[in-house]
This record gives C-alpha cells, structure tokens and sequence, in this order.
C-alpha cells in the first residue's frame, strides 16, 4: 500500500507508514499516512519561514486563484472525499459529502476575501498628517486540528491564512490524516509555491509538542480538548505568540412549554446525536420545563427507535460508529457514570454488532439528570444526552448558563418574547432559536465564551482578526 508523505518545503518525505483505520469496519485499513518526527516539525518551520517574505508580498490574485482552484477541486471531487471522510471518520455518507461541500465553500469565499483586502485612511488629528491602517500577515502560523471534521476545520483554518499572507505548518488529528492529506495534496497542485504550506502528521505528543516548543511560529489555531487548547496557550505566552483555541462545549438545548413539540424533538435529536454526537457544538444537556416535560422525552424516544445504527458507506444510515475504541470507551464510562449518579436511562447505552466489526453505541438518553451531575458537567463528545427538568423559563435560563463552556445554546419556543430574551442573554458565542445547536453556516464567525473559545472568532471576515497584525502608519504631507 502506498505511503502518504508529509511535505516539507514542497517535496513530499516519510517512509514510516501508520495505518489508518475504518471505524465501521476495523479490518479496513484506509490508507498508510507518514509520521513525522520532531526534526521533521523543525524543518517544515524553517521551511515556512524562508517562504513567507516572497509569499506575504504576493499579489492578490496570485493567492486567489490558487484558492478559487482548490475549492473547485475540492467541490468536484465532493463524493470520493466524502467517502474517504467516511471511512476514515465514521460520519455517514450524506453529513460527509456536506461536509466536503463546505469545505470547498470555504475555500471560495476566502478566494473573494483576498480581492477584498483593504485597509482605511483617516486624517490625523494634527495638520497636515495623513494616517494609513492596514493589515499585514501574522507570519508562520502552527495549524492543529481535530478528528472530528477532518475536512472542514482544517479548511477555515488553512484557507485565511494562505488568503492573508501566512505561511503554514500543519498538523492534523492523527486519527484522520486521510483528508488533510488531499487537502495539502491539492492546494500544492493548484499552484502554493514551496514551503509555503507544510502538512506534518503524527502523534501529538511528538509533532504537537515540537509545534508548541517552536520560538519560531507567529500563532498558533488550535481545536481540541481543553488539556491540550491549555498547553497551546502556556506554551503561547512563553514564546509570546498570538494563540486561537476552540476546546469544546456541554451545549444546552431548552425547550419551552410553548414550543412545536416535533421542531423540538427534530431539533434536540439532530443536536444531541447525528455525527454520533462527536461535535463541539452538540447538545447533550436538554433542559426542559415540565409542562412539556413527559411529552417531549415520549416523542424524543420514538425517534430515536427509527434511527439506524450502522456503516457510515450505508444507504439509510443516520449514525455511524464511535471514531475509535478510546473514545467508545469513553463513552461507555460515562453511561456507567449517568447510572451512578441516579439518572435514568430512558433508552439505549448499549453496544450493537453489525455485518462489519465498528465501534457501534446506541444513541442513549438519560432522563432526572441534574445539572449538577458529571454527565451533565463534562464533555462527553458521544451519542449521550440528558433531559434536566425545569420549572419555567427563568430555572431553564439559569441551568443552561450553569456551566463552564459557552460555545452554543439553543431554544426551542413559540414566544418571540422568549427567543429574544433568550439570544440576548444565554452565555455563548452562538444562539439558535428553533434550530439544533450544530450547524453553522460557513461565512459567518463561528466561536464561543468562557471555557470553549479563546482568541478572535474564526471564519468569515472576522478570520482577519486572527491572521493579521494591524499598522497604523503616519505621513507628513
């Protein structure tokens, strides 16, 4: 099986192949993906910084096209990186080419934003000075992503920097090297000049701690757990480097007594368990008042007995596997946990077998869950939800601020007075009214408060926030 090779300084290297494997079929190797070593982390640094003073010059439709000409790719190729997203992800067939076509939207859009770069110019408050505020490129910017969307992230990550002027070092999740690797793969076809983007993949504990010790990177953009997003920022300010996290959520969903009661359940099911629950953004605390209490979780089970468990290459699957043994594991512990702590398992928590040896779980639902128990506290990053019961609109409001994320929090209700209030004060980056607490779109910011988000927003516009450094410049007429 051929070995895919990381690239440094526009020549791809590595012969040490790790497999990657299929998590609906562990006898599936997907591919064999190279792993890097600190010297290679050190050479792809240096690398990234010999090409960022001709490449942060470069004109701006030089950078277009060549990011034009990856999304294109990208959207043309929608359904066979779909399925290699599948197969080395778990996520089912149709969230995975969605997620393709995301990725390749976002490449478009920052194709645009780099013929939009502009800057201001503002008289000076002293005679006969003019003022110029620009934005200029960070520098070599250390890009970590996650297993969890292996196509999209590293794209809103990879695509402003490039649109920017930054030079890159990459390390993707090494549960899912498959995508990055096309990713790097095409934007190195369409034209990058070398060195300007790096792929290093491997063990974080080896690449990610070779990153994190450079003095050399300019910032750093970062998605993972909270362990981890605290390393970059400690590391970070020793170096004294701008750092972006995203590290996760315990995301609220609220229904009210007004609300449609089949919006509701679309709206929690679709939060709390499609991509098997492996999304920042999911909601896995259901807060529901008790007027609608016993007939929400009396709907919410019916629909889950319809969702198939099974193969994310199926037709009429609705959620694959668990992404690996580990994080099945996890999952598992914490539905030990849920039933310790005296909350009811209203349906599922089971392992299921399948024609192909996978990491099934059942999408599971605990019912008298508090707000103060674990499975109500901490990330579980699986199919695991609970139903907290509430009083009334005000208990509801408090009990999804009650924590420490702040990534996106949802409400389903009919009273615009509600949804108002609600948008206004729940404590997150993003509020969904009606709507599942995942899914955002691509040309809008995307992050959240307190524990879940550090740093500037990322997408849209707002990414310049992170991938520049701003000049103010003064000129005497």
């Amino acid at each position: 099986m051929t070995i895919h090779q990381n690239l440094i300084a526009g020549e791809w290297t590595g012969t040490n192949g790790t497999e990657n494997i299929n998590p609906s079929d562990t006898n599936e190797v997907v591919g064999l993906y190279a792993s890097a070593s600190a010297q290679d982390v050190t050479d792809a640094i240096a690398a990234a910084k010999a090409a960022f003073p001709a490449w942060s010059r470069s004109g701006i439709l030089e950078r277009h096209t060549i990011l034009k000409k990856a999304g294109d790719e990208i959207l043309a190729r929608k359904d066979e990186l779909g399925a290699l997203l599948a197969r080395e992800e778990g996520k089912t067939l149709p969230e995975a080419i969605g997620e393709t076509i995301r990725a390749a939207q976002i490449f478009e859009f920052f194709a645009g934003e780099a013929l939009r770069l502009a800057g201001e110019v503002l008289p000076s408050v002293r005679p006969n000075i003019g003022v110029e505020i620009t934005r200029e490129p960070l520098g070599v910017i250390g890009v970590i992503t996650p297993w969890n969307f292996p196509i999209a992230i590293p794209a809103w990550k990879i695509a402003p920097a490039l649109c920017y002027g930054n030079t890159i070092v990459f390390k993707p999740a090494d549960l899912v090297p498959g995508c990055s690797w096309a990713i790097v793969d095409i934007l190195n076809r369409a034209g990058l000049p070398k060195g300007v983007l790096n792929l290093v993949m491997g063990k974080g504990s080896v690449v990610g701690q070779a990153m994190l010790d450079s003095p050399v990177l300019s910032g750093i953009t970062f998605t993972g757990s909270v362990g981890t997003g605290k390393r970059v920022a400690l590391s970070s300010v020793e170096h004294g480097r701008k750092y972006q996290l995203e590290m996760g959520g315990k995301n609220p969903m609220v229904v009210l007594d007004d609300a449609d009661l089949t919006v509701a359940v679309e709206a929690a099911a679709n939060s709390a368990f499609f991509s098997t629950g492996q999304r920042c953004t999911a909601s896995s605390r259901l807060i529901v008042t008790e007027g609608i209490h016993d007939r929400f979780v009396a709907a919410l089970t019916e629909k889950l007995k319809t969702l198939n468990v099974d193969n994310a290459m199926k037709s009429g699957t609705h959620i694959g596997p668990v992404v690996d043994a580990k994080q099945l594991k996890t999952d598992t512990d914490y539905i030990e946990i849920g039933r310790q702590e005296g909350a009811k398992l209203a349906f599922g928590g089971e392992l299921v077998s399948r024609d192909t040896p996978g990491f099934y779980l059942q999408p599971t639902l605990f019912t008298e869950a508090t707000n103060q128990m674990r499975i109500s506290r901490e990330e579980i990053f699986g199919p695991v939800a609970s139903v907290i019961r509430v009083k009334d609109y005000e208990e509801a409001l408090a009990t999804a601020n009650d924590t420490p994320f702040g990534l996106s929090s949802g409400i389903a209700t009919t009273s615009l007075k509600h949804a108002t209030h609600f948008k206004r004060n729940a404590e997150a980056g993003m509020v969904m009214v009606n709507l599942p607490t995942a899914g955002v779109d691509f040309h809008v910011p995307f992050g959240g408060r307190k524990g879940s988000s550090f740093g500037p927003r990322e997408q849209g516009k707002y990414a310049a926030e992170f991938f520049t450094t701003v000049k103010t410049a003064y000129t005497l007429a």
